[in-house]
């Protein structure tokens, strides 16, 4: 059983002003922001997403003051595209090289020790070589068979952001969504996060779609073909020649021979970020944009506060979870446990009061809070859209459609 909600009333010890509140949340000033962020800073993550979250940060405030003052804001391939593009044909080349070489060794040392190398170049082509994805085998999978009224909503999403529909929709567990795609083909794969699907009104989980269906439709570089590849070689690569731990003797002397093959990667993957990163983040504003001309600007504005509140959801998710496992032999249906548990997590959703979503806001733009390194802050999408005039819904949600 979940804790009494006991609302509390207090003097702010900072100015004075009456400060109303709940004990499952924080207790603040709203006048003064007395504390208002009293969590430990965020622990260091590793120099690349440093810096890319520094690019999306930076980017996200220019061009939200450009879209303000009316500057065009439609994706464009501009120069940075090109060099981008290059570098990335760049690297699919020296995975080329990889495979070429191979054959040469195996061909010339045949029967000698150059096959081992021939080998080892042609293993390292392969593991490095362009793949495309298939469909995922470690979460649920629906087609249109399985879930036609999901699927007819998401065809009229689609419809209204100007795209192709996906052909697949994956169901996973985390506090998000994302759209991809899969095989030769390049089928389209939407991934729902059912935890962040499960406390979104339908209203909210229309902008959800219209916002990851928009990225077909501004053809986001970062994800292509191309460039996306190119990334994912470079960062296999880059976890290839990080350091031994512990190292002594041999180990020692191949952590050095990495130093700079290591640095050279590292530099590669954070040139291919700036290249990209201002065209991203621009495909995430007007994602934003088409979500609110889907759902509505609140319905969308609506999507940026849960998105805040993510991190409490997965906690809270995590202790049901944990709850219901220890009950063991009492849980014998799955599925009326799993209903069990999105309702918990769709009450205490709702159940959040409005001063626990200003205060997130306001922590949220101290922070900078990013969906993830690729996103730009939070509270600067929240921004642009409130900056806009309202939009009307062109997408309205019906009865047993979004269930």
């Amino acid at each position: 059983m979940s804790a009494a909600v006991e609302e509390t009333t207090q003097p702010c010890p900072e100015c004075g002003t009456e400060i109303r509140g709940d004990n499952r949340f924080t207790l603040w000033c709203a006048a003064c922001d007395w504390n208002v962020d009293p969590g430990e800073p965020q622990p260091e993550t590793g120099r690349l997403d440093r810096a890319e979250r520094t690019l999306a940060r930076r980017h996200g405030e220019q061009l939200l003051a450009e879209m303000l003052s009316g500057t065009d804001a439609q994706p464009r391939r501009d120069a940075s595209a090109v060099i981008a593009t290059a570098l990335a044909l760049t690297v699919h080349v020296g995975t080329l090289a990889f495979a070429v070489a191979g054959v040469w060794c195996l061909a010339a040392g045949w029967g000698g020790a150059g096959m081992v190398a021939g080998l080892v170049l042609l293993l390292l082509a392969w593991a490095f070589a362009p793949k495309f994805r298939a469909l995922p085998h470690d979460r649920p999978v629906l087609l249109r068979g399985d879930a036609p009224e999901l699927f007819a909503l998401v065809d009229e999403v689609a419809r209204a952001v100007g795209t192709r529909s996906v052909h697949a929709i994956a169901v996973d567990g985390s506090v998000n969504a994302a759209v991809t795609t899969y095989g030769v083909r390049g089928r389209r794969l939407l991934v729902l996060g059912m935890p962040l699907w499960e406390v979104l009104t339908p209203e909210e989980r229309i902008a959800l779609l219209g916002h990851e269906l928009a990225h077909y439709a501004n053809g986001d570089t970062r994800n292509g073909l191309v460039v996306g590849t190119a990334a994912r070689t470079l960062h296999l690569w880059h976890h290839i020649l990080q350091p031994l731990p512990n190292s002594s003797g041999i180990e020692i002397f191949v952590n050095a021979l990495y130093v700079v093959p290591r640095l050279l990667v590292g530099g590669l993957l954070a040139l291919l970020a700036r290249l990209t990163s201002r065209a991203g983040i621009r495909a995430e504003y007007l994602a934003d944009r088409l979500a609110a001309r889907t759902a509505s600007t609140q319905a969308a504005v609506g999507l940026m506060d849960r998105l805040l509140i993510a991190g409490s959801l997965d906690l809270r998710l995590r202790t049901e979870a944990n709850r219901a496992a220890l009950r063991g032999p009492e849980v014998r249906r799955a599925k009326a446990h799993a209903d069990d548990l999105w309702a918990v997590l769709t009450a205490y959703a709702l159940s959040i009061p409005e001063h626990e979503y200003e205060r997130q806001r306001r922590v949220g733009a101290r922070r900078g809070h990013q969906v993830d390194t690729t996103h730009p802050p939070t509270h600067l999408r929240r921004a642009s859209l409130l900056a806009h005039v309202p939009e009307p819904a062109t997408v309205t949600p019906q009865k047993c459609r979004t269930s």
